[in-house]
């Protein structure tokens, strides 16, 4: 089995690849490396990946035509994991026009590159909890309408979910969608707010906390976030099931994001230093998964507590960053 996974360099990209290398499979890892955060972290992923025979990266912008033809010219790819996006809601909200390249035509051409790929079987494809946007009814339900984004980059992945659905009654070719939810862990990404918190304290710099810490989050492991993509993509085809599915992955234990700062104090040993801040544009208040259906189809049951996690991303963050 050969996978290529976009993103690679990211953060679910590197663990997922590395999941995939570990158990003796083939991947084929595409980034372009951009510099939205730190690329040393990046490069450090692909270190790590490099390690393993199996692993071949190639560095390349997914939304240029014919860059994944090139990319894979002499393998065999029978799965695509397409990673590969913008992330950030806030910075779409200064940066439209980067995200409507990366994730609406960068999706556009994994979508085409799949169409003309004989050999695929499956393609899995991260989309977001933002696209739940503005909905009030919780935990979210992918059976739940998807019309009301308070984002840039939840309308992009909304794009990219009907985009798949009609590449799928067109072509009829295999797709998975996933929604994520906060996914947190080491090799995290710095502009997330754990981290954020993380770095502030360590300097006995304030943090900024929006809404005073009462917005919730299913904060997700990324080793819960990893099972789930691999039970997707491992699974055989299923005719009962549409060439066009789409999935939750989260904790389904919402926590707010005060008590994130009260277990980083506890495993830092320091007191937060707050800057209470208004609620942001785009930031959506509570997010909570409904699993129901992932948990039916493919056995999906996500373990690991906050404190747990946090104390797995704390610990990598001193022995990486000193």
């Amino acid at each position: 089995m050969t996978t290529l996974v976009t993103g690679a360099a990211g953060f679910i990209g590197y663990h997922v690849s590395r999941h995939l290398l570990e158990r003796g499979d083939r991947v084929v890892g595409i980034d372009d490396l951009n510099p939205y955060y730190d690329v040393g972290l990046k490069t450090a992923r692909l270190e790590g990946l490099r390690r393993y025979d199996t692993f071949a990266f190639n560095r390349g912008d997914i939304a240029e035509e014919g860059v994944l033809r090139d990319a894979t010219r002499d393998e065999h790819i029978t799965h695509v994991v397409h990673l590969a996006a913008q992330a950030g809601v806030r910075h779409s909200i200064d940066n439209p026009h980067v995200y409507a390249r990366s994730n609406v035509v960068g999706h556009l051409q994994v979508l085409e590159y799949c169409r003309h790929n004989a050999s695929l079987q499956h393609l899995v494809y991260a989309s977001s909890s933002s696209v739940y946007g503005g909905n009030t009814k919780v935990p979210f339900s992918e059976d739940d309408r998807v019309d009301t984004p308070v984002s840039l980059y939840a309308a992009t992945k909304r794009a990219d979910e009907l985009m798949s659905a009609s590449y799928a009654h067109l072509y009829g070719f295999r797709q998975t969608g996933i929604r994520f939810f906060t996914v947190y862990g080491p090799l995290g990404r710095p502009d997330m707010a754990y981290w954020l918190f993380t770095e502030a304290m360590r300097r006995g710099a304030p943090i900024r906390l929006f809404d005073a810490g009462r917005g919730k989050r299913d904060f997700t492991y990324i080793d819960d976030a990893v099972k789930g993509v691999l039970s997707i993509h491992d699974s055989p085809r299923d005719a009962s099931r549409p060439a066009h599915a789409i999935y939750n992955i989260g904790n389904n234990r919402p926590e707010p994001v005060g008590k994130m700062v009260s277990t980083l104090e506890s495993l830092l040993g320091v007191k937060a230093k707050i800057e209470e801040l208004p609620a942001q544009p785009g930031d959506m208040a509570y997010t909570a998964a409904d699993i129901d259906a992932i948990q039916r189809d493919f056995s999906f049951s996500p373990d690991t507590p906050l404190e747990t996690g946090l104390e797995a991303f704390v610990s990598w963050y001193r022995d990486f960053c000193g």
